[in-house]
């Protein structure tokens, strides 16, 4: 854009840019998907961003941390749409998961410390060996998730010496039992290795207790960024109200 070309008020793609740490392609890009509300041209087909732009562009930079790139699009896709209330039923959605996971990840504690401390003779099992189909149905999953449990070094049941079949022992279905919770709390494969391994070790729960401490502080840290994004979001549509109520 041209300095005979600038507006009072008007902002350039590298002026957003800088206010959000981003590159002015980017903010093109935000642009055309809709994460910013449109947009007039210059007589020569520049974009002419103002402080509207900008905030719209803060209130997505927000709601991403709480609720994801692909939440926050659609967000301020509909907030843009005029469609306010799919906005906040999105953003509703956003806390109703969290909420979920935060229940699942009390149940989950209280499930992996009665099995850690129970030891590993607590489940209630027909033979004091297993093959891999009777743990499956033993827990409910299928016997391809024990094998990728097994290969990334989760598992390590032994094999028989004549029919060369995998056999677990009572430990073997516990540690399969703890691995199949933690993944319905959403834990990856790596996260969960350190947990079993202090188990073998010494028996301690200490590591359960210490990865449940860090996904709830994961869980507040996110739920205090869904806050800041909910705050942002707020003054958005205030302003936008205000604006429009002034043009009628």
């Amino acid at each position: 854009m041209s300095t005979s070309e600038r507006v009072a008020g008007t902002l350039r793609p590298v002026d957003l840019a800088r206010a959000a740490g981003l590159s002015p392609q980017q903010i093109r890009n935000y642009a055309d998907a809709g994460i910013l509300p449109p947009a007039p041209r210059s007589p020569t087909g520049y974009r002419r961003f103002d402080a509207g732009h900008r905030q719209a562009l803060l209130v997505y930079r927000a709601l991403v941390r709480g609720h994801g790139s692909g939440t926050a699009q659609e967000v301020m896709r509909a907030v843009h749409a005029g469609d306010v209330e799919r906005a906040l039923a999105l953003v509703d959605a956003g806390h109703a998961v969290l909420h979920d996971q935060r229940g699942a990840l009390r149940t989950t504690g209280e499930a992996l410390e009665a099995v850690a401390e129970d030891g590993p003779e607590a489940p209630a099992l027909p033979r004091s060996r297993l093959r891999i189909g009777e743990v499956a149905a033993h827990l409910g999953v299928r016997a391809s998730a024990l094998r990728v449990w097994e290969a990334a070094g989760l598992l390590t049941p032994s094999r028989d010496p004549g029919t060369h079949y995998r056999s677990y022992l009572p430990a073997d279905v516990r540690d399969a039992r703890i691995v199949h919770m933690l993944r319905q709390s959403h834990y990856l494969l790596p996260q969960i290795r350190p947990v079993l391994d202090d188990l073998r070790r010494s028996g301690s729960v200490g590591a359960l207790r210490s990865a449940l401490a860090q996904r709830e502080t994961a869980l507040n840290q996110q739920a205090r960024a869904m806050l800041e994004g909910a705050a942002h979001l707020h003054g958005y549509l205030a302003d936008r109200s205000g604006a429009d109520a002034g043009a009628g």
